[in-house]
């Protein structure tokens, strides 16, 4: 049994880095092929986004040259989100494997990534930096710290992990590209078919930025990825809300029940004449608006969901991974990439 490997890259500025990309994409399949892997590299799919330099004549050289590379041609561009799941979509493999186009992910790695999936049985596994990719404080900071505030906010700890090189089994990658419409953060609905996912720390690092100082991020698209992502989630942060509400509304019972036992027992505790009153009346008309508000933005984020195509239940099988798992066992295929 023969398993197979497609991957996916959106293009958009890289003229400069594609060739040397497609030909270390060829050393890892003639690799596996020498030494009678049981997976093969099918094809790699490289979605033009509208690419601004070069990239378009850069790829149709490569798919002459190469015979497992394709191509496929967005009208405009549409993002490196959208462009994944297009190319997705394209794909057939048993697993995908989504790269970017400037040789930050190392095409190598992808052999680690296997492994991990199928010694742990994941379905989904990414390679998180283990050091700053950028090389700049103010960048990397600043998409640590917003991770980690999403991962708070909408109560998904895999927010931290995510980026943009992963491995999926294939028909999560296809059946979630086939989903996601325009709001919809890929990564966010990739959770709604699988909860297996792991994660690999590797060193990362982004050569274009670091070298030119300039990225294909702006604080603008940070944002509006940021945006998406809580869009794409049923946030606890709404639950919390609805919760403040309940509790505001029974502190205004207490505050109730004080004026009540204060009329009867004057005990004085609150000096100021019509402060505790006051303070009921706005806890419980407050309590109550902020509950029922809270229950209407759950009931809101439930349609929201339901429409951008979250599903009921998925079906998946993770017999095929015993070939593999018996391949990177066996002593002689044990390596550390």
């Amino acid at each position: 049994m023969t398993i197979t490997l497609s991957t996916v890259t959106p293009v958009y500025s890289g003229e400069n880095y594609l060739a040397a990309l497609v030909e270390q994409l060829d050393l890892l399949r003639a690799r596996w092929e020498r030494e009678k892997a049981p997976i093969r590299l099918l094809e790699s799919v490289f979605v033009d986004d509208g690419s601004i330099d070069n990239s378009a004549e850069v790829l149709r050289e490569l798919a002459g040259k190469y015979p497992f590379v394709r191509v496929v041609q967005l009208s405009r561009n549409f993002g490196q989100h959208p462009a994944t799941a297009a190319g997705i979509l394209y794909t057939s493999g048993d697993w995908v494997a989504t790269l970017d186009e400037d040789l930050q992910h190392p095409p190598h790695m992808i052999e680690s990534l296997l492994r991990k999936a199928v010694t742990e049985q994941a379905d989904i596994v990414y390679v998180h930096p283990s050091e700053r990719v950028h090389k700049n404080l103010i960048r990397d900071l600043g998409s640590r710290s917003i991770k980690k505030l999403l991962a708070v906010l909408t109560g998904n700890t895999n927010i931290e992990h995510i980026s943009s090189f992963r491995l999926l089994r294939g028909s999560v990658a296809r059946a979630t590209s086939s989903v996601c419409s325009h709001d919809t953060y890929f990564d966010i609905a990739l959770t709604w078919f699988t909860d297996k996912i792991r994660y690999i720390s590797e060193p990362l690092h982004d050569e274009r930025h670091i070298q030119s100082g300039k990225s294909g991020y702006t604080l603008r698209k940070l944002l509006s990825h940021a945006r998406r992502m809580v869009l794409s989630t049923h946030t606890k942060v709404l639950r919390a809300g609805g919760l403040l509400g309940l509790g505001m509304f029974v502190m205004s019972l207490f505050f109730t029940a004080y004026l009540v036992i204060n009329a009867f027992f004057p005990i004085h505790v609150i000096e100021v004449k019509g402060w505790a009153s006051t303070m009921a009346a706005i806890m419980f008309i407050g309590g109550i608006t902020l509950f029922l508000l809270g229950i209407v933005l759950e009931y809101v984020s439930i349609v929201l969901l339901h429409t951008q195509g979250k599903p009921v239940f998925f079906v998946i099988d993770r017999e095929m991974d015993a070939p593999l798992k018996a391949y990177f066992a066996d002593s002689g295929h044990a390596r550390s990439v």
